[in-house]
């Protein structure tokens, strides 16, 4: 039984280690601070990325076995928030676009 759970810890690193390897091969160049930066949409879009990160790093350490699954389950809770805030946003602006397009000119 503990040469099973010493064999699952080594996979979960494997796997942990693999993961942060593709998400820093994926992760798009960082973009110049736009003039303005701080207020409104940027900041939003960077406390985004921040509950992102914190819940990919959650994750990472529960797959090596070093993170408390409550820490786990707050992270990925906070991240479906963002996400579904991000997304009521984009409908928000795609509608409001829309909009735009069908007045007469």
């Amino acid at each position: 039984m503990i040469s099973l759970t010493a064999a699952a810890l080594q996979s979960g690193t494997r796997v942990a280690s693999a993961y942060a390897e593709a998400r820093a091969a994926a992760a798009p160049a960082a973009a110049p601070a736009a003039p303005g930066a701080g207020t409104g949409l940027g900041a939003a879009a960077r406390e985004f990325e921040r509950v992102m990160d914190a819940a990919d790093s959650a994750a990472t350490g529960a797959m090596q076995g070093k993170a408390d699954t409550e820490l786990l389950v707050q992270s990925i809770a906070e991240a479906q928030m963002a996400m579904e805030t991000a997304v009521a946003i984009r409908d928000r602006v795609v509608e409001a676009y829309q909009e735009i397009l069908r007045m007469p000119v």
